[in-house]
């Protein structure tokens, strides 16, 4: 079975900087895609960022050129490095596969709390 947990979140003021950590386990972390999503209270979650098994990267609109996603496959991790923080991106941080590992078995971790505020 696919396990996520996901760490790193906190309070910080606008403008600062916070790095979150996913470690995975339960399958092949070197052969998926990785991203990572968002949900904020009363709204639906949304991708953030992905990033490939072979490195490539991309990003929603509104984190663009803020956030970096990255992953140390000899870690079974997947990182968010997120720099200028708005009070937007305030949500519950959540890491998976971009595929499906098993189809229709998708299972999220309890994520980490990003909160953005002065």
């Amino acid at each position: 079975q696919v396990r996520i947990v996901e760490s790193g979140g906190g309070l910080v003021q606008p403008g600062g900087s916070l790095r979150l950590s996913c470690a995975a386990s339960g399958y092949i972390f070197s052969r998926y895609a990785m991203g990572w999503y968002r949900q904020a209270p009363g709204k639906q979650r949304k991708f953030v960022a992905g990033i490939t098994s072979g490195g490539r990267t991309n990003y929603a609109d509104s984190v663009e050129g803020r956030f970096t996603i990255s992953r140390d496959n000899a870690k079974n991790t997947a990182y968010l490095q997120m720099n200028s923080l708005k009070s937007d991106d305030t949500a519950d941080y959540y890491c998976n596969t971009i595929m499906e590992v098993v189809p229709g078995s998708r299972s999220w971790g309890q994520g980490t709390q990003v909160t953005v505020s002065s």
